[in-house]
C-alpha cells in the first residue's frame, strides 16, 4: 500500500484531509480501489500484560505477522480503534487505555485508517480523547469518529480519501459511550439520524465515488442484525450511502451484497468481530477481513468489481499458545503451527461462522 499517499491526503487535521492525484488518468483507463475492512482492535489487561518489556515498552510485533500480507494487499486497510491512548497507567476492561505502541503495531501492520468513535472512545475522559487523537496525528494515521472541538469536526468531516483516483467519503459513528457523557469540547459521533443527514448531504456535495459509513451499533454476542440495525442499515442506503460497515457486537454476522432497482450493489456488514482481544466467550475470539474492489472509467461512475469476499481470523492467546504475546491467525493457519488446544479454538470458530454464513449471507463468499 500506498501509506505514504494516504498520509498526504488525511492525515493533517487542519484541512478537508484531501489530496491531488498523484499521477494524470487518460480518460480511458481502468481503475482499480481493493478495500480491506477489519473488526475492533482491542487491548484488555491480558494483552497489556503480554506485551510488557523488562525496560517498560510493550512489544506487539509478533500481534499482526501472519495476517500482515493479506493487510498489505489492499490499497486501502480499515479498522475500528476500540481502546484509548490516554497514556500510562494502563488497563483492559471495562475502561481500555492502551500503549501507543498498540497503535503503532496496527499501522505497521498495513492499515491505513481507524475508526475512534464506540462505545469505549470516552472511557479515559478528556485526556484519552485527546491523546488519542495526538497519538494517531504523529504517527502518520488518519481516523474518523472523535474530535477536538466542533470546528476540528466541521474541518475534517467526512473523511475525504483520494487514491487510485477514486474519491471516497468516510463516515462513523456509535450507539453510545457507555453512559459516560462526552467533555466539552470533544465530539463523539452518534447515531442520529438528523445529524447523519446533514452529514451524508456534505459528503455527497464533496462528489465522491462512494459513501462508506462505519456504524458501531447492535447487541453484544448475538451472531443476528438485531431490528434496529436492519432499519438503520436501510435508512442509511435510502439517504445515499453506498456500503455500510458495521461493528460492536464482538461475534462476526453475516454479510450482504444488496443491488438496488438501478443495479447499483451496496455491501452491508452487520458486524466485522473481534480483529484482537482477549476475549474467549462463545466466538469472540475470532472476526473478519471483508474485502471489496471498485473500479472505474475515468469519467465515469465507480461499480463494485465482482463479489466482495470475506476471510476469517482468529486471535490466539499465551496461555493457550504458549508464545509470549497474542496472534491473529488466518483461518487456514497449517495445523504444524497450532497445538491441539489451538486447533480445536480454530476448528470451532471456523465451523460456527461458516454455518452461520452458509445460511445467511447473501451474495459474498469466503476468500
Amino acid at each position: 500500500m500506498l501509506a505514504a499517499a494516504i498520509l498526504l491526503s488525511c492525515s493533517a487535521r487542519t484541512g478537508q484531509g484531501s489530496h491531488s492525484p498523484t499521477e494524470p488518468l487518460d480518460s480511458d483507463t481502468v481503475r482499480t480501489l481493493t478495500l480491506l475492512f477489519a473488526g475492533d482492535m482491542m487491548q484488555h489487561a491480558g494483552q497489556i500484560k503480554a506485551a510488557a518489556s523488562a525496560d517498560g515498552s510493550y512489544d506487539y510485533s509478533e500481534c499482526f505477522t501472519y495476517v500482515k500480507d493479506q493487510i498489505e494487499a489492499a490499497d486501502l486497510a480499515i479498522a475500528n480503534l476500540e481502546v484509548t491512548l490516554g497514556g500510562a497507567p494502563y488497563k483492559g476492561y471495562p475502561m481500555f487505555c492502551a500503549p501507543d505502541e498498540f497503535a503503532l503495531a496496527i499501522k505497521d501492520a498495513g492499515f491505513d485508517i481507524l475508526t475512534t468513535s464506540n462505545n469505549h472512545c470516552c472511557d479515559t475522559g478528556s485526556r484519552g480523547l485527546g491523546r488519542t487523537l495526538s497519538v494517531l496525528d504523529s504517527m502518520g494515521i488518519p481516523s474518523l469518529g472523535t474530535y477536538r472541538d466542533r470546528n476540528d469536526r466541521n474541518d475534517r468531516y467526512p473523511l475525504m480519501v483520494e487514491k487510485n483516483g477514486f474519491r471516497l467519503a468516510l463516515l462513523a459513528c456509535t450507539y453510545g459511550t457507555n453512559g459516560l457523557p462526552v467533555p466539552s469540547p470533544y465530539i463523539v459521533n452518534l447515531i442520529d439520524t438528523v445529524q447523519l443527514k446533514q452529514d451524508i448531504a456534505k459528503a455527497k456535495a464533496m462528489q465522491p465515488d462512494a459513501i462508506i459509513a462505519f456504524i458501531h451499533w447492535g447487541v453484544e454476542y448475538v451472531l443476528r442484525p438485531v431490528s434496529s440495525q436492519q432499519w438503520q442499515a436501510d435508512w442509511l442506503l435510502s439517504h445515499g450511502v453506498d456500503h455500510v460497515i458495521g461493528g460492536h457486537p464482538h461475534v462476526v454476522q453475516p454479510m450482504e451484497m444488496r443491488t438496488d432497482a438501478s443495479g447499483k450493489k451496496h455491501l452491508v456488514v452487520w458486524s466485522l468481530g473481534n480483529f484482537i482481544s482477549n476475549m474467549t466467550k462463545d466466538t469472540t475470539f475470532g472476526g473478519l477481513m471483508v474485502t471489496l474492489k471498485l473500479s472505474k472509467v475515468m469519467g465515469h461512475e465507480s461499480k463494485v468489481e465482482g463479489e466482495p469476499s470475506y476471510s476469517l481470523v482468529w486471535t490466539s492467546r499465551p496461555p493457550i499458545s504458549g508464545h509470549k504475546t497474542h496472534r491473529v491467525y488466518p483461518i487456514g493457519i497449517a495445523d504444524s503451527m497450532l497445538n491441539a488446544k489451538e486447533r480445536q479454538m480454530r476448528d470451532f470458530f471456523a465451523k460456527t461462522a461458516r454455518n452461520l454464513f452458509d445460511k445467511f449471507n447473501k451474495n459474498i463468499f469466503e476468500m
